[in-house]
């Protein structure tokens, strides 16, 4: 039997790219802290277990490039730095809810 070849063998698989976005280790731990509100950066690291500064920096760079996340930063000494989801990260609750649901469920 052969296998049967994609029809849009051209086109980027749309799970894979969304998988770009959120599928990172940590993204998901990151958007879910985020559901509460406004966090500082110290916060989403307290937040976030057994995550590094560098790897927070990455994932937060990479989500506000997708526009899941928005970045504030505030003229203080030091430098304040706020973090929200967008609109569009906003719309990942339901699903990201549903996750850490179907988790405690069958993982372990």
């Amino acid at each position: 039997m052969g296998v049967k070849k994609n029809e849009k063998s051209g086109e980027r698989c749309a799970l894979q790219e969304i998988l770009g976005i959120i599928g990172g280790k940590w993204s998901m731990s990151i958007i879910y802290a985020l559901f509460s509100g406004k966090k500082r950066f110290s916060e989403l690291e307290r937040m976030v277990p057994n995550i590094n500064t560098r790897m927070l920096v990455k994932e937060l760079k990479n989500m506000e490039a997708n526009g899941i996340v928005k970045r504030e930063v505030f003229a203080t000494v030091p430098p304040t730095v706020e973090y929200t989801l967008t609109t569009k990260g906003e719309k990942l609750e339901p699903i990201i809810n549903e996750l850490y649901k179907w988790g405690l469920e069958y993982v372990n």
